[in-house]
């Protein structure tokens, strides 16, 4: 049964005080919770490569500054180099938020742009998300297992020259909706990050090759119409798993999205970017 969602306008007040309470009851988490983070980097790369794609760093997008993209450029290259060469150990876990730490002005940071409550806004950090959303889905081609994602609550762009399904990101707030990933396997994995002309580059590599291939579908995509006037976007994520040789062994199931459309869905969706 799909969720019924609507937006809830929440004063200013409550919000600084619910992101307080957020943000302190992960500090008390990261101290006192007992997860063994990966925090250890390499300068030498394992050999091999499990998974990989970039994304581009400029896109036309209507009603966004491009001011706001370069400035996205500058905070991903403050946050790229604290990720990249991080080893993945069995039995750690990777933080997005514990690895970069807090995004602010006085470490370099400037305004980008960020999604808040369905509206595009300028805020420090901004365009952080697209290093988020990259590495979550590299990782869902690999044997690493993500214990912590948060999907985006809002889809405020239509699928113009998409590529990868509806809801395949990860969206990211200092530091309570984190990125995390832990690996269960018996073998090391280590972040190769990069900005590369105009695209970021992301790969998993791994001091073993895969014995697996993945390939991340949808299912049961629907819009529907809300008694409250508008519309909510819903699909299942799952994955194919093959055998190198190309024999598909099994489907496992990735995650559900619920989103609020913050545009018609009568433009229609002429081709697929994300």
């Amino acid at each position: 049964m799909k969720p019924e969602l609507r937006p809830i306008p929440r004063s200013s007040l409550r919000l600084r005080v619910g992101k307080w309470a957020y943000t302190s009851r992960r500090y008390m988490e990261w101290m006192f919770g007992g997860v063994k983070f990966a925090r250890r980097k390499s300068s030498t790369l394992l050999p091999h490569a499990m998974a990989q794609h970039r994304t581009p760093l400029f896109r036309r997008l209507a009603k966004t500054d491009m001011w706001m993209q370069s400035n996205k450029v500058v905070n991903l290259s403050l946050a790229v180099p604290r990720l990249h060469g991080i080893l993945l150990r069995p039995g750690e876990t990777f933080s997005y938020w514990r690895l970069i730490g807090n995004p602010t002005r006085s470490k370099g940071y400037v305004d980008g742009m960020v999604l808040f409550c369905g509206e595009v806004r300028s805020g420090v950090a901004g365009g952080l998300c697209q290093l988020s959303n990259l590495i979550y889905w590299i990782t869902l081609h690999t044997e690493l297992t993500v214990t912590e994602r948060h999907r985006h609550s809002y889809d405020v762009f239509p699928d113009a020259n998409r590529t990868q399904p509806f809801g395949s990101g990860a969206t990211c707030s200092y530091n309570y909706r984190d990125l995390r990933i832990m690996n269960n396997t018996s073998v090391n994995y280590q972040l190769f990050l990069s900005i590369d002309g105009d695209f970021l580059q992301g790969r998993w590599l791994a001091e073993q090759p895969s014995f697996y291939r993945y390939e991340v579908k949808e299912k049961d995509h629907a819009i529907t119409s809300e008694p409250w006037g508008g519309y909510v976007r819903h699909n299942r994520l799952y994955r194919d798993v093959f055998a190198l040789d190309g024999e598909w062994l099994r489907e496992e199931d990735i995650t559900e999205n619920h989103a609020l459309m913050m545009y018609s869905p009568l433009l229609g969706e002429t081709s697929k970017e994300h």
